[in-house]
Formats: C-alpha cells, structure tokens, sequence
C-alpha cells in the first residue's frame, strides 16, 4: 500500500498511547463495542478515552520550537446523517494523561459512527529557522481512527414528538411517517417519525424504545408494522426501485432495500410489486408475518 510522506516531521507513534474508547452505558463504563445494539435516535453517546502525551518528545521529534502550541482534537462523522463535526478540542500544555469526554446527540447519528483522534499544530508557525517542521494551523502530527455501528430495535431514523392539533395531521392520529422520494439522499434527512404527544400511550412507548417496558411492546409493536408497512407502499410506488440498483451506503435507497431483503428474503421487489398491484391486504398480512413481533406477547 501505497503511504503520502508528509512535507514535515512528525514524533515516532510511540511519544502517544492513545486508550480504548469507552462507552457510558446503564450509569456504567464499558470498551466501545464494534455495534451499540439497544441505539435509537432519543440515545445521547457519551464516550471517553484517556490519551497519553510525551508532550515534550512530539516536540522535539516533530522538529518545533519548545512551547509550540498544540492541540487534541476529536471529529466524528455520521454516516447515516452525512454530518460530522468536532467533539472536542484540547490545548496541550504539559505531558501526562489527556482525558477525553465526547457527548453526542443521537438526533445528529445514525449509521456508523466513525471518531477520529487528531494531534495537530494549534496556531501558524511564522519564521523558517526549522524549515523541515510543520507550518500551518491543523497540521496533524498524529491520528488514529475507531468506529461503531449504531444499529438496535428502536426505529432507525429521527423521531419528533409534537401536538398534532397545530398541524395537517389528524388530530386524532398517532404517528406519520414523513418520507422522501429522493432514493439516493441519507437516509438521515429523508426519515421522520412525527408522534402525537396526545397519545401518550405510543408517546411513552417510543420514548421507551430502547428498553421497553411490558405495556409499551404492544404500542411499539403497531407502530413497528405500521411504518414497515408505509416504507414498503413508498418504495414500491417509486418506478425506479428496483433489486439491481446500487444505491449510497445509507441511503434512503439502501436502508428501504436492507428492509426489503429483511422481509421477502425469497422474493424479487419486481414479484412483491406485483403482489401489491394483486392484492395489497394479502401483502400488509405479509409484512406483519415477516416482522412477528407480536409473538410472546399476552
């Protein structure tokens, strides 16, 4: 593999020990795991990591002025909401541990989650006395990269709960599902589940959705087939949906195929669309049979 020489020196990867991240989880701490099974779009993440500095030998091996103002950045990237942005910034002022706290809302996720630990020159280095030492602000002198799949029984993109009198909505109704057409937009910004807050009953339960309680898996279980059902309809009602197109990875394209495959595993979309042009209640009885999560409820 093929590796960019960089136009300046950086320290020996050994001046920094980066630790595992760790994932706060049930008022407790464990190693961030590959995939956040229980993830929902209501769930804050909050990470942590401790990162140690031989601040003085990054300086010397990196080729700078003793006193070069230097910073621990942490960036994060969202594939399922095509955001990114900075979790934390740190100014170096003396060797030791760094530790690092990251809080990010679960309304900007989705997707993987991808965080990037960067050492970088904090302000432009004026002169030319070192000409082999980095120059401008955000040279990075040292990274490394993790990532966690945020994935779990929770609906999978963003929810809002409102009152539905002050909208279109009826008022009486429980939820929509407002969808885009646009197949290849992030599935992050073509998704929003909007909950009546009158209805307290399916409010509570998708509010619980990451740790149901007994009464809320009934309410859940409606709304689960119900959107299944809408995305599917959707789906099929754009022409251009088909199993051989390759869409972006989370895409609303991608995430409505994933959900096709996870349903009809036996059968094309061009049958499931035929299905529905012959019989629409025989496919909505269909689609309650594939999710089956009414079983084991009293």
């Amino acid at each position: 593999m093929h590796v960019r020489a960089l136009p300046y020196r950086i320290p020996d990867a050994r001046a920094i020990d980066a630790h595992q991240w760790r994932l706060d989880l049930d008022g407790g701490e464990i190693p961030m795991p590959e995939a956040y099974p229980h993830w929902d779009y209501q769930t804050v993440l909050t990470l942590r990591r401790q990162v140690d500095i031989d601040l003085g030998r990054v300086i010397a091996e990196s080729k700078l002025a003793p006193g070069t103002s230097l910073t621990l950045a942490i960036v994060w990237t969202a594939t399922g909401s095509s955001l990114r942005g900075t979790g934390a910034r740190i100014p170096l002022t003396a060797d030791g541990p760094v530790e690092v706290v990251v809080v990010l809302p679960g309304a900007d996720l989705g997707g993987t989650l991808q965080l990037d630990t960067i050492l970088l020159l904090s302000e432009r280095r004026m002169g030319s006395d070192r000409p082999v030492a980095a120059r401008r602000a955000g040279s990075v002198l040292w990274s490394d990269r993790h990532s966690i799949r945020l994935q779990g029984d929770a609906p999978q993109f963003p929810m809002a709960i409102i009152d539905f009198e002050n909208t279109t909505y009826p008022d009486d109704a429980g939820w929509y599902l407002d969808i885009g057409s646009n197949l290849e937009a992030a599935t992050m910004g073509s998704l929003l589940l909007l909950v009546n807050e009158r209805k307290r009953v399916i409010a509570s339960a998708l509010e619980n959705a990451a740790k149901p309680r007994a009464q809320d898996q009934v309410a859940l279980s409606m709304v689960y087939i119900d959107v299944a059902r809408t995305m599917v309809e959707h789906a099929l009602a754009q022409p251009d949906f088909e199993d051989t197109m390759a869409y972006p990875d989370d895409s609303l394209g991608a995430t409505l195929q994933a959900l096709f495959a996870r349903l009809f595993p036996s059968t094309t979309i061009s049958e499931i669309r035929a299905l529905s042009a012959r019989s629409p209640s025989l496919l909505a009885s269909d689609i309650q049979a594939a999710i089956n999560n009414l079983e084991g409820l009293a």
